[in-house]
Order: C-alpha cells, then structure tokens, then sequence
C-alpha cells in the first residue's frame, strides 16, 4: 500500500504492546520501519526499465526477511532516536521489527502481488481485499495512532488494530460477493472461463473490477458488491499472440525477452493495446474499471537494435477526469466503457 498507510500501521504494532511511557517512541520507530520495505524500489537500472519490477515487493518483503530488516532499521533509528528516549538496542529493535513486520502482509492484502516465500518460492500472493491507497482504510488508524502516541493510550492503538481487520475482513467479503457476479456475468454470456481475476477500484471496496479469461480473450467489467449490487458492462480484448500481433518480432531479440518478463509480472494478463498496436498493457490495472485504459505498459519498436529494452510506460493522462467516473460507479451511477 501507499507509505503513510504502512507507516501508520507499521506504528500501531509496536504501540500496542507497550507500555505508556513507551508509545510515543514505538509509535516512531514502527511507523518508520513500517515504510522501509519500499526501498526496494531504489533498485532500477538506467539501462534496464523492467528491472525494478522483479525487485519490487521481492526480497525485502519476504516473511524471512523481517527480522534482519528489523535489524537494519534498528541499526540506523536506534542511535538517531532509540537513544534518546533511553530505550535499549533490544528495544529498538523489537519496535523496528514489529513495525516492519506489517508491512509484507498489508502488501499481500492488495492485488499487486507480493513474494512472502523467497528465496523459497517465486509465488506472487495477491489476495486482493484492499485497494493500494484507500482512505477509508488509512485514515482511521492513522488518527488513532496518533493520539494513542499524544495520550499515552495504549487502548487507542489496538482500536487501530481492531479497525484495520475490521475493514480487511469486510473487503474479503466483498471480494467474494464480486466474484460470485462476475461468475453470473460469465454464465449469461455462455462462457466457461479459465480463470478469474477479482481486484477492488482504486480507493474504495464497493465497485470491483472483474476479469474473465476464456481460451482466446479477456472480458473486462465492473461491479458494485454488496449494498446495492450492479453490474457495469465493459470491454473484452484478444489474449497477446506474438506471432499475431507482433509478426516483425525477433524471438531471439530483448524486447521479445522483455515482454515475457513482463508477461510473467502480469501473470499473463496481458494484450495488444487497442489504439497503439507496438504497446503491451497489463489488463489488471484501470482507474476506471470496466476499460482497458491499462495504468502502465510496454511499449516495442520494430526497428530496434536486437539488444535494445522495451519501454516501460505509465499512463496517468486522464486520471482526474477517470476518477470521477469511479465516484460515480461507487454512488450507483452508469458509465459506459471505453
């Protein structure tokens, strides 16, 4: 998720085991070692665009990574600021290490996909109940831990806690009430799909975006679970064929490479961009969610050197206008898919 909501709950760990003398500065360390994972998106190549995708949510988000990532957030806070409220280096580093330790497991409850197992397994956990940025979520538990380091109030920071299963359990609930429509949609069209890709909209756990793959394309719609249910129809594009689609390819090239990399990142959710035939996109990521408007790509040119890179693109160009479309799913309004 974003950095103040894993810091938020990164600082309500540690505060809530505490005594009320301690609050304050295990509210510090937890919330700031609650962030560090994220460093791993420092990892980049000038010559490589694709390279901090395999890194990102990699190694430092791995369950046995915790404890030395405790460790080294321990080893930089404990002399900056454990010190200075007289805590042991022990102290620090349990404060360190509980607040880091949320991090990997807030990451899994997203649809991003995050390694908990490595170096043991390459297996991306998404279980999808909770959107990468959700106010709703953060905002509680931020102003909760904050007065819990202001009063000293251990109570206030376990209520933090409290709210944040509170609210992943009822994103899990949603996700399964998204998933059973999305199963409907496909039964009315007569299609028995392979898979299912079931993910919340930005910001929000009421209109989910929903995902259906058949042998030969993607069908792409949004829901409205739970209170008020509705069904926005969308899009449904052709599966990514190389030998089709990119007929100049050179199997042998990087950017052939490269698109199986990101292939592999997409877990296969990827197609042709409709309107820019040399762009890959991931289908997975919309702001509105029943479109193919993807978040990020790839781009390939058919007279590039074969050791040349793909671009890695990011598309935020509509994004203020897209985003009023989703308040407008989430209030029960129609929008049409583009």
């Amino acid at each position: 998720m974003d950095p103040l909501t894993q810091g938020a709950l990164g600082a309500a760990l540690p505060q809530a085991t505490r005594a009320r003398t301690q609050i304050g500065i295990a509210g510090i360390l937890g919330f700031l070692a609650g962030m560090t994972a994220d460093l791993d998106v420092l990892i980049r190549s000038g010559t490589d665009p694709l390279l901090f995708l395999e890194y990102h949510r990699q190694f430092t988000h791995a369950l046995i990574f915790v404890p030395l990532g405790g460790l080294i957030c321990a080893l930089a806070l404990h002399w900056l600021l454990g010190r200075r409220w007289r805590l042991t280096f022990a102290q620090t580093f349990l404060f360190c290490t509980l607040g880091y330790a949320t991090h990997p497991l807030l990451d899994a409850a997203t649809s991003y996909g995050t390694i908990l197992f490595w170096p043991f397994s390459e297996e991306r956990f998404a279980w999808s109940i909770v959107s990468i940025v959700d106010p709703l979520f953060t905002l509680p538990v931020l102003v909760l831990v904050v007065l819990a380091g202001l009063r000293g109030s251990p109570a206030l920071a376990r209520i933090g806690l409290a709210w944040a299963v509170l609210y992943l359990t009822a994103g899990a609930l949603q996700h399964q009430a998204a998933r059973a429509m999305a199963e409907e949609i496909a039964a009315s069209r007569g299609h028995t799909p392979i898979r299912f890709e079931v993910k919340p909209s930005f910001a929000n756990i009421l209109v989910w975006k929903t995902i259906y793959e058949t042998p030969d394309r993607f069908y792409i719609d949004a829901v409205r679970a739970g209170v008020l249910p509705r069904v926005f129809s969308g899009v449904s594009l052709p599966k990514l064929d190389e030998a089709r689609d990119l007929p100049w390819l050179d199997p042998a090239s990087q950017q052939a490479r490269d698109i199986q990399r990101f292939r592999r990142f997409s877990d296969g959710f990827v197609a042709q961009d409709p309107e820019r035939p040399n762009r890959i996109i991931d289908v997975r990521y919309s702001f509105v969610p029943n479109t193919a408007s993807a978040l990020w790509s790839i781009e390939v040119a058919p007279d590039a050197p074969p050791r040349a890179h793909a671009a890695y693109r990011t598309h935020r160009e509509r994004a203020r206008e897209s985003l009023g479309v989703l308040w407008r799913m989430i209030l029960g309004g129609y929008t049409k898919a583009r």
